[in-house]
């Protein structure tokens, strides 16, 4: 435990040094960049929860964001507040959906390929759906979207908006990351491995599987809808562009696994390097899409630890070799 939180004050050091380093007055764009990696890492970390560890394969992750960036517009507008006190709305829903999806997939018994066939088929229907109901939600031109700043701080000079949500942001990241370091330590963490491993060995011993699953399901989707909000801040409108599959869900599982599951790491790892791959293929938009398949393709045939588990491995082979070569003896020969 006393490590965990050594590993969590490591990331929170970071987030801190982040925007005194990088952010500078009048220039948003790399502002931007660091923003849309803690987005994304939290996004990654919530399906690191759920399909790393229990095998789920929630293809729906955009939808998810979009019930829940849509729910706090919303409430918002009809109820006359600030979208930051409906921001709580707008994940507890995302949560019932994920609730829902995740208990009939447990019941039914379906498997994973299963799970990820009809959470696709929902990202599709979701995202249809809104761009149907033009009365309610705007339609493709979606909903006017500007309230998750705090004023009288923006106004500042040296605190701008940016400011405000990338520490906002890296907040709700810290709090992702504590509770999932809080169920890996924990029961949760061990009836998820032995979901992982073996659901019929797993079942057999009395562990009500179902219930293991959908907690899981509800921790990811309730993170996934509170910060889905935090899209249409940076665009300026709440829009069913913004949460097309191939925007989030096909983004955030190359992040995964390229940095690797089943790891605190590895989430904000393939963040980084995917966001900032992303920026770079910016002038090629029209190939984008291909070239990001591909690199997921090749990365689940050839390279699905990632890139931390890459690192870890190494570096504990170099640390035995070195072991073992300060075990033979000769090995430190004194100086001439």
């Amino acid at each position: 435990m006393k490590r965990d939180r050594y590993h969590l004050l490591l990331v929170a050091g970071v987030l801190a040094a982040i925007p005194p380093a990088f952010f500078a007055p009048g220039e948003s764009y790399l502002a931007r960049v660091f923003i849309l990696m803690v987005l994304y890492a939290i996004l990654t970390t919530a399906l690191n929860l759920v399909f790393g560890h229990t095998d789920q394969l929630l293809l729906f992750t955009g939808a998810v964001a979009a019930i829940g960036a849509y729910t706090t517009a919303l409430t918002a507008q009809w109820l006359g507040i600030s979208p930051w006190f409906s921001l709580l709305a707008g994940g507890l829903l995302a949560g019932v959906v994920g609730v829902t999806v995740t208990y009939v997939a447990a019941i039914r018994e379906l498997t994973v390929i299963v799970i990820s066939i009809l959470t696709l088929a929902l990202q599709f229907s979701i995202i249809e759906l809104v761009n149907s109901l033009r009365d309610v939600t705007g339609g493709v031109t979606g909903l006017a979207f500007d309230g998750l700043t705090i004023p009288p701080l923006v106004n500042l000079p040296w605190f701008t908006e940016d400011i405000v949500l990338f520490y906002t942001l890296g907040v709700v990241l810290l709090g992702m990351l504590a509770v999932y370091q809080y169920l890996m330590n924990s029961r949760y963490g061990l009836a998820f491995e032995m979901i992982r491993q073996d659901e019929t060995a797993a079942k057999s011993v009395g562990l009500d599987t179902v219930k293991y699953k959908v907690i899981a399901g509800f921790v990811a989707t309730f993170a996934i809808g509170l910060v889905g909000p935090f899209f249409a801040q940076l665009s300026g409108f709440v829009s069913p562009g913004t949460y097309q599959f191939n925007n989030i869900d096909v983004l955030i599982l190359i992040m995964l696994i390229v940095g690797g599951l089943r790891t605190m790491y590895g989430p904000l790892v393939g963040s980084a390097i995917i966001i900032l791959l992303n920026e770079q293929l910016r002038a090629f938009a029209e190939f984008r899409s291909i070239l990001f398949g591909t690199l997921l393709v090749v990365l689940f045939l050839y390279f699905r630890d990632g890139v931390v588990p890459f690192v870890d491995d190494y570096l504990d082979k170099w640390d035995v070799k070195r072991r073992a070569q300060d075990l033979m003896p000769g090995s430190r020969a004194p100086e001439r």
